[in-house]
Formats: structure tokens, C-alpha cells, sequence
């Protein structure tokens, strides 16, 4: 098995054609049917199911797919980390980021780093924890700012309640940064279908429902200052899509308050939830971080425990040592956490929690 017959695999599976993945990797498709040929005689299963205009993964290549793809990255990160020796004047930073975090306090890192390191390439990648989650350990982020939910008993796989082998969790109370130990595995040792990963907590924040301003809302009775689940179950719900934690968090207290919500709207990423809940579709539960600049938005805070806060961390996986660029993103996001924090510049709701 080599590196470019991995590489060739990949481009046939993703444009499902070998003639479409010779012109992507730039060599005849001749060639690169004998290598994928070779890489499934090395492998002793074949690989694809091939059809006449189309091709498609057998068994054993859909089990390939997700290792190639790591191995592929990690070369790719190799390559990159020399470079990076040369004073992190070039190279690549993959960030990903919630979308309330993009909005705010990601943008004010990244603006600080990159006037730090202008050679330094950004690619930015937003959602839901668990996808940045599932997008770490398939070594297509350096980064993530992801969500821990710790009064829930960890990561729970991909950050948001739903287990997936080989994701972290966040051991202690105290909110230092610790290693991520797999669910079930203590020493976090990958298992089958994950990598193992490090948390370090950067802020805790407020959870709160909002509602339309001035009178929008369409609800039969206004929301006060403080609401229960229950009460705000008895209106209709605006939800993010599948893959965002906070779904998870909302559904996850109604079940235990034994209520059934009435979701009005769901599937949307958290812009789209904030306008409709503008629009007077239902009320929502989000992260006071995103009611900056939103004054057609009345917060209602949350009655409760547990639930009504989270742990914002930056995960990075642990079996692969982080390049330049990603330690000195680290640091630049301590230090601007840390300097914002003092400054009172952190939105209400929201605090500094690393040591």
C-alpha cells in the first residue's frame, strides 16, 4: 500500500468515476486504475462495485474510506509542519467553530493572529459540535471550538449527547484543560472509529429563551423575566438541525421534565433560528452570546440547573502532535480571552474559565 494509491482511492470515491479522478490527480486513467487495481490485490477485496457509467464502494472500501482520509491528512499535516519551521511565514491553520462563536469571538482571535502571522493561511469551518467533532477526528480540522456539555457526564461522543467511539471527554470539575479519555476507555487510546482528544476549557456560557420584541411574538402568553422547560414548552419551538448540540440540550430537558415540545420549525442553522424566532415562529433556546445586535430578540432567562450553562472548550486530537500554527492560535486565543475578560469586554452571560 502507498501513499498515492490511497490518494487515488479517495479521488475515485469521491467523484465516483475513474476518468473524472485521473483528470483530478493529474496522471492517465490507465495509471490510476492499475494502482487502485494493485492497492485492492495488496488489500486482497476489491474495493469499488463498477459500473458502467458510475462506480461505487464495496464493504470493504466504505471501511477504507474514513482511514485513507486520516492517513492523507496527517501526511498532509506533515508536510505542512516543515514548512512551518521555517517562523510559521507560511503555511495552513484549520479552525472550526460554532456559528455563535464565529460571529463573535472567533472573528476577534483570528484578526489578532493574523496580524501576527500574515502568512499563516485561515480556512474557517462552521457547525454544529458534533459535526466539528466528527471533522476533528477525521483529521479535517487542526482545531474546533466545540461545546461540552459537563453537567451531562462528558463530550458523549461528538460533543452533544450522542456517542461516537473514540471521542473525548472532559474529566473534573474544575475546568482545567485535561486529556481526553475515550467514553469507556481511560488511558484515551483510540478506539474503533475515533480519535482520541485533549479539551481545554475557555468559557462558560448563559443559556436563555427569546422571543419576538414588541409584541411579535405570536405567543398566547409573553414570556417573563425567568421561564421554566416547562413553561416554555407550552409554546411552539424554533431547533437547530441535526448535529447541533444545543438540540440535543433542549429536547434532552424536555424529555427529562416529562414534556413533549411542540416544534413549530426545525432544521435550521443558528442565523436562520434567530430570524424566525424574529418573525414571531416560536420561541428558541440559544447561547446568550448571540443576542449582540439583536434588538428584535427578548431573552428570558432560564430557571434550572445544569442544562441552563455550558462549557465552550478547544479540542484538538491528541494522536497527532499540534503544527506551529495551531499552538500559536492556542496561545492567541488564551491571551485574547484572557485580556477581553479583564477588560469587561465579554458579552453578559459569558466568562473567562481558564486558569
Amino acid at each position: 500500500m502507498t501513499l498515492k494509491q490511497l490518494v487515488y482511492f479517495l479521488a475515485v470515491a469521491d467523484t465516483g468515476r475513474f476518468v473524472q479522478a485521473a483528470a483530478e490527480v493529474r496522471i492517465a486513467q490507465p495509471t490510476l486504475s492499475r494502482q487502485v487495481q494493485a492497492l485492492e490485490d495488496d488489500l486482497g477485496e476489491t474495493l469499488f462495485t463498477r459500473g458502467r457509467d458510475h462506480v461505487t464502494l464495496t464493504a470493504a472500501g466504505e471501511t477504507l474510506l474514513p482511514l485513507a482520509r486520516r492517513i492523507v491528512a496527517d501526511v498532509e499535516t506533515a508536510r505542512l509542519e516543515i514548512a512551518e519551521l521555517a517562523g510559521l511565514r507560511r503555511g495552513r491553520l484549520r479552525v472550526g467553530a460554532t456559528p455563535s462563536l464565529c460571529v463573535g469571538v472567533l472573528a476577534d482571535v483570528l484578526a489578532v493572529f493574523h496580524v501576527s502571522y500574515p502568512g499563516i493561511s485561515l480556512q474557517v469551518r462552521e457547525g454544529g459540535s458534533q459535526d466539528l467533532v466528527a471533522d476533528l477526528e477525521d483529521g479535517q480540522l487542526d482545531l474546533a471550538l466545540v461545546i461540552h456539555q459537563q453537567d451531562r457526564g462528558g463530550v458523549a461522543g461528538r460533543a452533544g449527547g450522542v456517542p461516537r467511539s473514540g471521542s473525548a471527554g472532559l474529566a473534573g470539575a474544575g475546568g482545567r484543560e485535561t486529556a481526553g479519555a475515550q467514553l469507556g476507555v481511560g488511558t484515551g487510546a483510540p478506539a474503533a472509529g475515533g480519535a482520541p482528544l485533549r479539551l481545554t476549557p475557555v468559557l462558560r456560557e448563559e443559556l436563555v429563551a427569546i422571543s419576538a420584541a414588541g409584541g411579535r411574538s405570536g405567543l398566547d402568553e409573553a414570556l417573563g423575566d425567568h421561564a421554566g422547560i416547562v413553561e416554555i414548552a407550552r409554546h411552539p419551538l424554533v431547533v437547530n438541525r441535526p448535529g447541533y448540540e444545543l438540540r440535543e440540550v433542549v429536547l434532552s430537558a424536555c424529555a427529562a421534565a416529562g414534556v413533549t415540545p411542540r416544534i413549530a420549525v426545525e432544521g435550521g442553522e443558528m442565523d436562520a433560528v434567530l430570524r424566525m424566532v424574529e418573525a414571531g415562529l416560536g420561541v428558541a433556546i440559544v447561547p446568550s452570546l448571540v443576542l449582540a445586535g439583536r434588538p428584535g430578540l427578548r431573552p428570558t432567562r432560564l430557571d434550572g440547573s445544569g442544562w441552563t450553562h455550558r462549557t465552550i472548550a478547544l479540542a484538538h486530537r491528541t494522536d497527532v502532535a499540534p503544527t506551529r500554527a495551531a499552538d500559536a492560535f492556542r496561545e492567541t486565543l488564551l491571551a485574547v480571552l484572557a485580556r477581553t475578560s479583564r477588560t469587561g469586554g465579554l458579552p453578559p452571560g459569558v466568562r473567562f474559565i481558564h486558569p
